[in-house]
């Protein structure tokens, strides 16, 4: 039976192993903002042996491109990015201790297996509703690779920014178990 929580950033593994897919979270605290172009650059800093832009251990990110903020408000339409483009970088940023990721659509096997070894989750944000999710945004800041736009790396405060379990910490995956559950038999 899927259960509701809230948690607070940095995340522990001791939050992650009571989290189960579908529970839905609400999430408070920073979260992070990343997507392909700057997943590159954040694993070639690990491979070079030099420090990220922001502390990995316990940290969150979410696979986001926002939109302009409009006048008076911190980001604009964020909705979530296909996770996939992500995943041949997921696994060093969990090695140095990334607990989250946040984005929509199911992720490789290394990534999940990844998952299980560093007892990280998967978050699914509902895509279609960036609007909603932005508005859980308390405020946004640039921390690095500004000439990357709106793919460069920001640090949000969020106040329950709502998502839902998609892999736990034991390997489990809404996208598997759902098309097992409401598969339809010939």
């Amino acid at each position: 039976m899927a259960k509701e929580l809230k948690l607070q950033t940095p995340l522990t593994t001791e939050m992650l192993e009571k989290l189960n897919v579908g529970d839905k979270v609400l999430l408070s605290g920073i979260v992070y903002t990343a997507r392909d172009a700057a997943h590159k650059r954040l694993v070639d800093l690990l491979q070079a042996g030099k420090e990220l832009p922001f502390d990995p251990v316990g940290a969150v990110i979410y696979y986001v491109g926002p939109a302009p903020a409009r006048p008076g408000k911190p980001i604009g339409s964020a909705g979530p990015t296909t996770s996939y483009r992500m995943d041949p970088y997921a696994p060093a940023l969990m090695d140095a201790g990334l607990k989250a990721m946040i984005g929509k659509g199911p992720r490789g096997q290394a990534v999940i297996d990844a998952m299980i070894k560093n007892k990280a989750v998967y978050f699914a944000a509902v895509g279609g509703a960036a609007v909603v999710t932005a508005q859980a945004v308390q405020s946004a800041r640039i921390i690095a690779y500004e000439d990357l736009g709106a793919e460069a790396i920001r640090e949000l405060q969020v106040a329950d920014f709502p998502v839902f379990v998609a892999n736990d910490v034991r390997g489990n995956d809404i996208y598997k178990l759902g098309v097992e559950k409401f598969s339809i038999d010939d």
